[in-house]
């Protein structure tokens, strides 16, 4: 292997882990930012939507830039500023300022998401072999990896202002140390049973996404609730649930790309499916505290896999513009991670949390049944 091509992969690793560490540190200073200035719940909850609404402009913006400019181009100024970006949400001193500092660092993040994700699939397109999955599971040990950073400077009584700096400078550091060795993606291969030009079969694969990541959204937001209202937890076990989610998820990513050389990218996509659905499924009828960690974990095991497989077929599904394909599958799993907790909390005014909660293990089932849209005859045994 070229010594420039293992450079290339490590670099859009330490992108990956960037874009994790970014928003785990983010995340875990947020309750700081709310109190210090003095904000409800409710009054939080639009400022979060500045940022999800800015990823999503971001994440569709940024196929059409890629296509045209590369990844590499797109992928640079955006690494930049990643963490920098973070700093004015530190800063706001109301919340018209923090919502409109989480839209700009919002945008950067989605842009940055799709470059990443591109140029990722460009490196595993030069090696010949399933890769993608290891770079997921970089992004998520990332994302633990800035959580644990928040925590540590909330725990040492540093302000979010003290933390985000900290966070821009490891940041800039690693943007910098990433594009020194980043490599443009080569050229897709337009061979092959591929529409060019379409994105009909994109969408398909957008709403695999979407019903993927409503189950990493619920899990974020109602593992803990479930497992601490409704089966009787400490709110220290209530903390297993995600956990176990999250480490599963991570697990199943690292062994992900020789599952894919092993199984083939539709049957990984629908023996993960069958794995989240039966098991979360199997969970919620037991009604039990260890059966619920048990379920959360075969949740995150079995979706662990189903982005990355979406995300490298919708680039073979479109290959004029594959960046663009990447955009709508990209956004469309965003949404869907966005959507889930909305979902559950919406089902439980008419149900029971535990048959909310059923609706991941559902959308798991559909998309084991619709696995054959991931699809690629380069990778495929299925």
């Amino acid at each position: 292997m070229p010594v420039q091509l293992r450079r290339a992969r490590t670099a859009g690793c330490l992108l990956f882990l960037l874009f994790g560490g970014a928003l785990g540190a983010w995340t875990a200073r947020v309750p700081a930012i709310k109190h210090g200035l003095g904000l409800d719940d409710w009054r939080l909850s639009v400022a979060l939507l500045g940022l999800a609404a800015g990823a999503i402009v971001g994440q569709l913006g940024a196929g059409r830039l890629v296509d045209r400019f590369g990844s590499v181009r797109v992928a640079a100024p955006a690494a930049l500023l990643e963490g920098v970006l973070l700093l004015p949400a530190a800063y706001a001193p109301s919340l018209p300022l923090l919502t409109v500092a989480l839209l700009v660092f919002g945008v950067n993040h989605g842009i940055l998401n799709v470059a990443m994700n591109a140029n990722a699939l460009g490196v595993q397109r030069a090696y010949g072999r399933p890769i993608i999955s290891s770079f997921h599971a970089v992004y998520s040990i990332g994302g633990f990896a800035g959580a644990a950073l928040g925590g540590l400077c909330a725990q040492l009584g540093w302000s979010p202002r003290g933390t985000f700096l900290l966070v821009a400078a490891l940041a800039v550091g690693l943007a910098a140390w990433a594009l020194r060795w980043l490599a443009p993606e080569p050229e897709a291969d337009a061979t092959g049973d591929v529409s060019t030009g379409r994105l009909d079969g994109v969408y398909l694969l957008g709403a695999l996404a979407f019903c993927a990541l409503v189950g990493e959204g619920a899990a974020a937001d109602w593992s803990a609730v479930y497992l601490r209202d409704n089966l009787g937890g400490t709110a220290g076990f209530a903390a297993a649930g995600y956990a176990a989610f999250a480490i599963a998820m991570t697990a199943g990513r690292l062994v992900g790309d020789r599952l894919t050389v092993l199984l083939g990218p539709a049957n990984l996509v629908r023996l993960g499916g069958l794995l989240a659905a039966v098991g979360l499924g199997v969970a919620l009828l037991i009604d039990e505290r260890y059966a619920g960690v048990a379920g959360f974990a075969c949740l995150g095991a079995g979706l662990s896999c189903v982005a990355p497989q979406v995300f490298s077929a919708a680039t073979a599904r479109n290959p004029s513009q594959p960046a663009r394909a990447l955009s709508v599958a990209v956004s469309m799993g965003y949404a869907g991670f966005l959507a889930g907790p909305v979902l559950i909390g919406a089902a439980t005014r008419a149900v029971p949390l535990p048959v909310a909660l059923a609706l991941p293990a559902l959308l798991a089932l559909l998309v084991a049944a619709s696995a054959a849209a991931v699809r690629t005859p380069a990778l495929d045994r299925s």
